[in-house]
C-alpha cells in the first residue's frame, strides 16, 4: 500500500511542478513582452520562458516537460495572439524541446546546460522559420537563418546561465528530492 501512496505522491509532485513551471513560463513571457529590448532582428526575443522549459527537462520526464511546453504555448497564444502566433510558437517550442530533450538524454553528463540551451535557442529559430515557410509558402525566408542563429546563440547563453543557477537552487527544495534520486539512479 505504501508503494501506491508513494507513486501517487510522486505523480502529484510532478503535476504540481509542471503547473508551477508553466505558470512561471507564462509570466516570464509577459515580462519579456514588457521589456523594450530592440534585438535588431525582427521577431527575435530573449526567450525567458525557455528557462522553465530547460529546467523542467532537467528534473522531470520528457513527457512532463512536453506537457509544460504545450500548456505554456497555448496559454501565451491565448494571451497574446492569433493563429499565426500559435503556429510560430508551437513550431519553435517543439523544435527546441526535441533538441534539448535529446541532448539531455544522450549527453547529460558531457554537455553543459549552457550548450544545451544554445542548441535549443537555435532549434527554436529553425522551428519558427519552418512555420514561416509553411505559412507564407516560400522557403526564401531561410535567408534570415544566419541572423537568427546568432541571436539563438546569444539568448541561449543567457537562458543557459539562468538555468545553471536555478537547477542547484531548486535541488535544495524538498519538492525536488524524488527527482534527484531518479537522476542519479
Amino acid at each position: 500500500m505504501s508503494s501506491l501512496n508513494e507513486h501517487s505522491s510522486i505523480a502529484l509532485k510532478r503535476t504540481v511542478i509542471v503547473s508551477i513551471f508553466a505558470a512561471v513560463a507564462v509570466v516570464l513571457s509577459l515580462v519579456e513582452a514588457l521589456i523594450p529590448v530592440n534585438m535588431s532582428v525582427p521577431g527575435a526575443k530573449l526567450g525567458l520562458a525557455n528557462i522553465m522549459v530547460l529546467t523542467c527537462l532537467y528534473f522531470l520526464r520528457p513527457r512532463d516537460a512536453l506537457m509544460m511546453v504545450v500548456l505554456k504555448t497555448l496559454l501565451t497564444a491565448f494571451i497574446f495572439g492569433t493563429f499565426s502566433s500559435l503556429l510560430f510558437s508551437i513550431m519553435g517550442a517543439m523544435f527546441s524541446f526535441v533538441a534539448m530533450g535529446f541532448l539531455l538524454l544522450v549527453g547529460r553528463k558531457r554537455l553543459s546546460l549552457i550548450g544545451i540551451s544554445i542548441i535549443g535557442g537555435i532549434a527554436h529559430n529553425i522551428g519558427q522559420l519552418t512555420a514561416a515557410t509553411l505559412y507564407f509558402k516560400t522557403s526564401k525566408i531561410f535567408y534570415y537563418l544566419p541572423m537568427l542563429m546568432i541571436m539563438g546563440v546569444l539568448t541561449g547563453i543567457a537562458v543557459g546561465i539562468a538555468v545553471r543557477y536555478l537547477v542547484p537552487a531548486l535541488s535544495k527544495l524538498s519538492l525536488f528530492e524524488d527527482f534527484l534520486k531518479e537522476e542519479t539512479a
